[in-house]
């Protein structure tokens, strides 16, 4: 074996390791020239909307909701401090759904007010706005946590096997399978493979630094606080209330205490989003350098 292929030790560090850590970084997708939501407008609507309907999600359960293009749906703490993950699709097109992982590359770790939900390959288009969030006051706290992740993918019972042999059922993962497969009529193993990664509404989260190990904290959400989305295309969605509660404790258990989430839906006043139209799909031709 040459020089050049024996492998180093990682308890060796060269001799210019404290050059190579220094070299400052480059964020990867600046995002100065995404479109810019008009939250002035969204706001000036969402004033005089009225309330279309709700639903009540029971503690380790999940529940589906519809929302149209331009109308708005809010996510509230109702009886103690719950997290709750979010599942969204186009609601004529399954196939179009929340992409987490490009949301985070495109805003960051945890989202807030002003920002986008943005949909899989080959839309990737906004799918709903944040337009208010009662704890945006908590930004980024001394362990590195936040609160509205895209970093977790959901509590599953795959993972939960792997890691303790055991088969829960009432985690995230499996309370949005059954959800959408009763709210379309179709069976468990063909409603699974729609379930995707999510949004952790409320959930403190973060990743701890001399591990770099992904981590959740007792949420700050109390009974009245509230996340709101403007609906920039047809949605589906589909919350679980997640079965670690306020996820300080228990991740995926009976032991922590639940409580319900709320989910309510508003149309603005005819009129009132003059102007606007729900976004285009993404403008790639998709010839992938075969034209």
């Amino acid at each position: 074996m040459s020089q050049h292929t024996q492998p180093v030790s990682a308890a060796e560090a060269p001799a210019d390791a404290a050059e190579r850590r220094a070299v400052k970084p480059v964020i990867c997708y600046p995002n100065e020239t995404l479109p810019k939501p008009d939250l002035d407008l969204y706001q000036a609507a969402r004033s005089g909307a009225v309330k279309t309907g709700e639903v009540l999600v029971q503690p380790r359960d999940a529940a589906c909701f519809t929302v149209p293009a331009g109308h708005f749906f809010r996510i509230s703490s109702v009886e103690g401090s719950q997290v709750g993950d979010l599942n969204l699709w186009n609601l004529n097109d399954l196939s179009e759904r929340f992409f987490s992982g490009k949301t985070r590359a495109l805003h960051g770790t945890h989202v807030t007010r002003g920002e986008r939900l943005w949909s899989s390959l080959p839309y990737l288009r906004p799918m709903a706005t944040i337009t208010e969030d009662t704890l945006g006051w908590y930004g980024i706290d001394s362990y590195g946590g936040s609160v509205h992740d895209v970093i977790g993918t959901r509590c599953d019972p795959y993972t939960g096997n792997l890691l303790s042999g055991d088969d829960y059922h009432y985690c995230c993962h499996s309370n949005l399978t059954r959800a959408l497969a009763d709210h379309l009529g179709i069976p468990l193993a063909e409603a699974e493979p729609h379930v995707h990664d999510v949004l952790n509404v409320f959930m403190c989260t973060g990743f701890t630094r001399d591990t770099g190990q992904y981590f959740m904290k007792a949420s700050p959400v109390r009974p009245g606080d509230y996340l709101e989305f403007f609906a920039e295309i047809d949605l589906l969605g589909a919350l679980s209330a997640c079965p670690g509660g306020d996820c300080g404790s228990e991740h995926t258990s009976d032991t922590a205490p639940c409580h319900p989430l709320l989910v309510e839906t508003f149309a603005p006043k005819e009129g009132a989003l003059a102007g606007w139209e729900p976004p285009a799909q993404n403008g790639y031709d998709r010839s992938h350098g075969r034209g």
